[in-house]
């Protein structure tokens, strides 16, 4: 099976099962034999939203076509698209569509729908990415850590404020004294440790490449050996890494016989001013 194929084959399982109050993004990930968390990734960088968000918005569509289209009490619909209350499910509806469902039955707005999403590869190459792919030991990396829920989207939303706070406090600058790695620069490393895979949980560390002792205050993460691909990312942050994420997912490996591995991925960002233009910083990916 295809990368392609496989995001394919679990958004089709998702449309399969909207109404499966109990749909966890365990069993879609299943369905196109990944993780949980791989999946939840790829699926936010292609979509920019999560994967519950995109459950919520298709539940709500249909929803909304169920009350303009049939005579269904709005409770039944409640309860449908797994609502437990009235109350809950018209919060909710008029989150997305600024309409009260019963204004909705009443035709009195337009509503707002998220159609189903279907993977499409498109051309591309008047731009390339430059990349290169290495083997590497195991290396030590010191830091700080906090555990966020992916499958909510935490991440997204938690771990631009812990960039911040490391800025403010001093630990930015802390870690760029400790850094005497082979890999020059701070780093922004994504893992899923077995432990934490059933409660959806993954670690963000903020850390730099370090050999010997490990200081007071701050932990070590062994990064373990690894084949890696790695691309340039050149551009003011936030958007050039983002952006190159993007095309890593969309474009890359798409094109090419590898799958990320799944141990720690890597964000390496140099010392230098971020907001520059050109700015240079490179996106670590173990494959296999």
């Amino acid at each position: 099976m295809s990368w392609v194929d496989s995001i394919q084959k679990a958004i089709d399982y998702m449309e399969n099962h909207l109404l499966d109050v109990d749909l966890s993004i365990e069993q879609i990930a299943k369905a196109c034999n990944s993780s949980a968390f791989h999946f939840q990734r790829t699926f936010s960088i292609l979509t920019d939203i999560t994967v519950g968000d995109y459950i919520r918005r298709r539940r709500l569509t249909l929803a909304a076509q169920d009350l303009v289209n049939t005579n269904d009490k709005i409770i039944d619909i409640a309860y449908k698209y797994g609502y437990e209350t009235p109350e809950s499910f018209a919060k909710a509806f008029r989150k997305q569509h600024k309409l009260s469902p019963m204004e909705a039955r009443k035709k009195l707005g337009p509503l707002q729908s998220y159609n189903r999403l279907v993977i499409k590869i498109k051309l591309e190459g008047a731009l390339p990415m430059n990349y290169k792919i290495i083997e590497k030991e195991s290396f030590q990396v010191v830091g700080v850590k906090r555990t966020y829920n992916y499958k909510n989207g935490e991440n997204l939303s938690e771990i631009p404020q812990f960039w911040s706070d490391v800025h403010s406090d001093g630990t930015n600058d802390q870690l760029i004294n400790l850094n005497n790695g082979d890999i020059q620069g701070i780093l922004g490393v994504c893992t899923v440790e077995e432990n934490e895979k059933q409660n959806g949980k993954m670690d963000y560390w903020i850390a730099t490449a370090h050999r010997g002792e490990t200081p007071n205050g701050i932990d070590s993460y062994e990064i373990p050996a690894s084949k890696w691909v790695i691309f340039e990312v050149h551009g003011a942050m936030p958007h050039a890494m983002q952006d190159t994420w993007k095309k890593i997912y969309s474009e890359w490996f798409p094109s090419n016989p590898y799958k990320p591995a799944g141990t720690a991925e890597l964000e390496v960002y140099t010392n230098e001013d971020a907001s520059k233009p050109d700015y240079y910083s490179e996106i670590w990916i173990p494959i296999k």
